[in-house]
């Protein structure tokens, strides 16, 4: 049963909602901490359907959150998992190129890792050879020791078993109608009265925040992402093999990565989606976020943030599985379409859009409200940054 009062209440039970229930709870242990989420099994959106990369933090401008909360994150992600028991493979990740157009690219990233304290190497053909004989550069690639793999699901339900150790109350199943301070509403007619809420709604954040007149300028306009696994034997690719990304978007590009058992997987994309969960089909279709996600799109195409049009011709090819893997040829010469004919569990990236610059937002974005705290934008490297995320934005909150 739902209890009737808390200290604590956090929407979303994804490894952001729980990390921050878990974090609230280490330094308050004597507060009820409710954890509410829609679904009534664990990692069902983001938190249970992403890569499982263990990101090292040099990507991301040395001023931003994501800089910061990522290295520490990988730091504090890999101790929990050594603390519960999860498996986490240290294949590191090599970051290659495919013309020297890129060198330029890549010499900035090698300056990021080293402004944001994150180890990283720069490396020649043969030493990539040395690391990873299936991966092909021109010229030059980078070497970034501390990327690693775990299972996402295995994380959050570590997570979720720490949290429920620590005295909180994880309520699987229910729906969160309303909120407003001091108070959330179930879907079942029951309130819940809540010193502070702290929302880790995901798909729904910004929706959340709106309830509370909070993050008014943004919205959610998400991402599909796909994936195909090898039928390779597992260990035959031993690092993660990733692409220069394009740092006019918030995305990494197609690239191949290990799983915790040594599995090879390609992916995944970057697909406009016209609903929040879409999946696949019609499943979980909702009329009413098509119109609204459509008429963001005038905006965001005409954004001078983005390479927009780009984005959309490399973008939506990608349903085809043939397409998608011949791109990842470029990083992988062996790869071959027939090689990788398992679908994996497409994700849908929770990405919040600036409306009035048509801004996507690159950075973790916190808002505080009315006895509120609103986590609204949380997409990737944040299951890599979970706890750390958690960290900064409880230090942040002052009790009412």
């Amino acid at each position: 049963m739902v209890p009737d009062t808390a200290d604590v209440v956090v929407i979303g039970a994804g490894v952001v909602g729980l990390a921050l229930a878990d974090t609230w709870l280490s330094r308050n242990p004597n507060d009820t901490v409710v954890v509410i989420d829609k679904e009534s099994e664990l990692a069902q959106h983001a938190s249970g359907r992403n890569s499982g990369v263990l990101h090292a933090g040099f990507y991301y401008a040395p001023d931003s959150l994501k800089a910061k909360l990522t290295r520490d994150g990988n730091r504090m992600l890999k101790e929990f998992c050594a603390e519960r028991g999860v498996d986490v493979r240290e294949t590191g990740k090599v970051v290659v190129t495919t013309n020297e157009s890129q060198w330029r690219s890549l010499d900035q990233l090698f300056e990021r890792g080293q402004a944001n304290g994150v180890t990283l190497e720069r490396i020649d053909e043969q030493q990539l050879k040395e690391l990873e004989p299936l991966a092909r550069t021109c010229g030059k690639a980078l070497w970034s020791p501390t990327t690693a793999v775990a299972d996402p699901v295995a994380v959050v339900t570590a997570m979720a078993a720490r949290v429920g150790q620590r005295g909180g109350v994880l309520e699987l199943g229910q729906e969160v109608v309303t909120a407003q301070p001091g108070s959330v509403t179930l879907k079942n007619g029951r309130t819940i009265k809540c010193g502070h809420l702290i929302n880790a709604a995901g798909l729904y954040s910004d929706t959340v925040a709106h309830w509370f007149g909070v993050g008014m300028d943004y919205a959610m306009l998400p991402f599909k992402g796909l994936y195909w696994y090898g039928n390779w034997a597992p260990g035959t690719l031993k690092r993660h093999v990733y692409p220069v990304p394009d740092p006019r978007n918030p995305f990494l590009g197609t690239h191949v990565t290990v799983t915790v058992d040594g599995r090879a997987k390609v992916g995944p994309t970057a697909i406009p989606s016209m609903w929040r969960q879409d999946y696949g089909g019609i499943g979980n279709f909702s009329s009413g976020e098509l119109a609204r996600i459509a008429r963001l799109y005038p905006r965001f195409f005409r954004s001078k943030h983005h390479n927009v049009w780009g984005l959309m011709r490399t973008e939506l090819p990608k349903y085809s599985r043939k397409k998608l893997v011949s791109e990842a040829q470029q990083l992988v010469p062996a790869l071959n379409p027939a090689d990788f004919a398992q679908r994996g569990r497409p994700g849908v990236r929770a990405q919040l859009l600036h409306v009035p610059s048509g801004r996507l937002e690159m950075d973790f974005v916190v808002e505080p409200g009315d006895r509120s705290t609103h986590v609204i934008n949380a997409v990737s490297p944040a299951w890599t940054s979970s706890l750390a995320v958690a960290d900064h934005v409880i230090s942040g909150i002052h009790r009412d």
